[in-house]
């Protein structure tokens, strides 16, 4: 089953404890985020203590319920500018609540190679993440399936990645 507009938004919303996410890609393709990230490139930056969204308050929002949303980024150094540009907001996302793990696999194999994007809900539910080669995202579907390899997979990033402030003041380029 594919998930778009209403449907989305009520999985993303409607978690009871946990909404965790793997990310794989160097590059997401989200014509809204063109201008945004023109003006990153020419030098423009958010400030982190009061950079305030409706995404924000969101996962500010989350926490206060006693609810987690986490992610770990599969990357590669050199970063693309697209990372360049989203780790500017995991700054401020991860100051708002959102558990963000980093997994450099610039000198090491990649112990999740193959694995594509997804969100896992509440450790029940996957929501599987198809992506065009560009980054454009194609779908959004619900697996039918076990997932218990998804939470191995969780388990496996959680384990193999660092916090995302402990990799950017690890000395790591971005």
């Amino acid at each position: 089953m594919l998930l778009d507009g209403e449907a989305w938004t009520a999985k993303v919303q409607g978690f009871k404890r946990e909404a965790w996410r793997l990310e794989t890609l160097p590059v997401y393709r989200v014509p809204s985020e063109d201008g945004d990230i023109q003006e990153f490139l020419s030098g423009q930056r958010l400030d982190p203590e009061n950079y305030s969204s409706g995404y924000t308050d969101g996962l500010r929002r989350f926490k206060a319920e006693g609810k987690s949303k986490g992610r770990v980024h599969i990357v590669t150094q050199p970063l693309t500018d697209y990372l360049r540009f989203e780790f500017m907001y995991y700054d401020v996302h991860s100051r708002a609540g959102d558990e963000i793990r980093i997994l450099d696999v610039t000198d090491r194999t990649n112990p999740l190679e193959g694995v594509q994007d997804f969100w896992l809900f509440d450790r029940s539910e996957v929501v599987l993440m198809n992506y065009a080669t560009d980054g454009t995202q194609v779908s959004r579907e619900l697996y039918e399936g076990d997932p218990a390899p998804y939470i191995e997979y969780q388990r496996i990033a959680l384990t193999e990645s660092v916090p995302f402030r402990e990799y950017i003041n690890g000395g790591h380029r971005t």
